[in-house]
């Protein structure tokens, strides 16, 4: 009885070879991103919990291991540290508030009207409008200076109007507290004055961003919505026609498509772009560096700016390594919580139902797919 043999094939070494050949390619990144990014991250760690003065190597054996006290001194002890911490963590909450949505409004309206074909010197406008972007964030906190000073632009432009400016960068008074003296309401009640969070009552959390923040954040949204207004071109850009065609043959308004049709489909980008967005408010730095070193009265100081002073000026290393992971935490956080808001959502069968679209007997996918006309006339 003959028995026959089947060769198989040599798959497994071929990916074998892939594999390595994969590893290879990748290593000399992988290296790179080892010893630049991770190592110092673990040593930063090391040093939040630790006593390390910023003499020596941080392994020595004078440092020592001290748990959570760098972290319970930012958090829970109730000093001058908790309290600069609380109040850079409001200022920064107020900037990132007021930045994300208005650099990404103005990054997209700028977007749409550059992107029209009717509009003529369309490259000089994306250059103009990116300009601020790639100049020197020094360099404009300098001129911002300038222009928000007492006697600056700004104030000469306002009295035009009539109205008296104010000393922006010495101003450490609240917007909403500017608001609410308005109608003579001068002081918070009992509620919120008398308690609060992170050594920063309720009431102070409450003022909003200081004038001087005011300017700071007037100068982030006009620095930043260049760079986010070329990711929307290029969204804008690999837009499909067909149905922007389809709205307009059923009556949709100019609003009605934009808001119905070209903005869902920018979902992806707008998911970008406002991350991108909070990462950046939440380790602003170098404007608080060369423009207000946190005055006037803290009110623009930010924790990555604290970090860097508790650290490098002070000495206090394991406070400011605790500061930076915190930070860390709280961009985790936000960046996961706006991924889950901006998620893909599932049509309901009594969505596609009330549009005609017809369903499988299980409520899931539609057997066919709708027609354009079906979706837009829910317009």
């Amino acid at each position: 009885m003959m028995q026959t043999t089947t060769k198989r094939p040599r798959r497994s070494g071929a990916r074998r070879d892939e594999t390595v050949a994969g590893w290879l390619f990748t290593a000399p990144t992988l290296i790179l991103l080892t010893v630049f990014l991770a190592v110092p991250v673990l040593m930063a760690l090391w040093v939040s919990f630790s006593d390390w003065g910023g003499r020596g190597s941080p392994f020595s054996g004078d440092v020592h291991f001290v748990g959570l006290e760098n972290y319970q001194a930012l958090l829970t002890d109730g000093g001058l540290a908790e309290q600069d911490f609380g109040t850079a963590l409001r200022n920064n909450s107020w900037y990132a508030v007021l930045v994300v949505p208005l650099q990404t409004a103005v990054a997209l309206c700028l977007a749409v009207m550059v992107n029209r074909a009717i509009l003529r010197g369309r490259g000089i406008f994306r250059t103009a409008f990116y300009f601020p972007s790639v100049t020197s964030s020094v360099a404009i906190t300098v001129l911002w200076l300038f222009l928000f000073s007492a006697s600056g632009t700004v104030n000469k432009v306002l009295s035009w109007f009539g109205i008296n400016g104010p000393n922006w960068f010495n101003d450490s008074t609240g917007i909403i507290h500017i608001l609410l003296s308005s109608f003579g309401l001068t002081g918070g009640p009992e509620l919120l004055t008398g308690s609060g969070f992170l050594g920063v009552s309720w009431w102070d959390w409450l003022s909003g961003p200081s004038v001087a923040m005011t300017a700071l954040i007037l100068m982030a949204i006009f620095t930043t919505s260049g760079t986010f207004m070329l990711l929307f071109i290029a969204a804008l850009q690999n837009l499909s026609t067909d149905v922007t065609e389809a709205a307009i043959m059923d009556g949709a308004n100019g609003w009605q498509r934009f808001w119905h049709v070209t903005l869902p489909q920018l979902r992806p980008t707008l998911f970008t772009v406002l991350t991108l967005g909070l990462i950046g408010c939440w380790q602003v730095f170098d404007q608080v560096y060369a423009g207000t070193g946190g005055a006037p009265g803290k009110t623009t100081l930010t924790p990555a700016y604290l970090s860097y002073n508790s650290a490098f000026v002070n000495q206090q290393w394991g406070q400011g390594a605790a500061m930076a992971f915190i930070l860390f935490v709280i961009i985790v956080f936000f960046t996961l919580f706006q991924r889950w808001v901006l998620r893909e959502r599932k049509v309901s069968r009594r969505h596609n139902l009330l549009y005609g679209v017809p369903t499988s007997s299980k409520g899931g996918a539609p057997r066919s797919g709708p027609t354009v006309h079906k979706q837009i006339r829910g317009l």
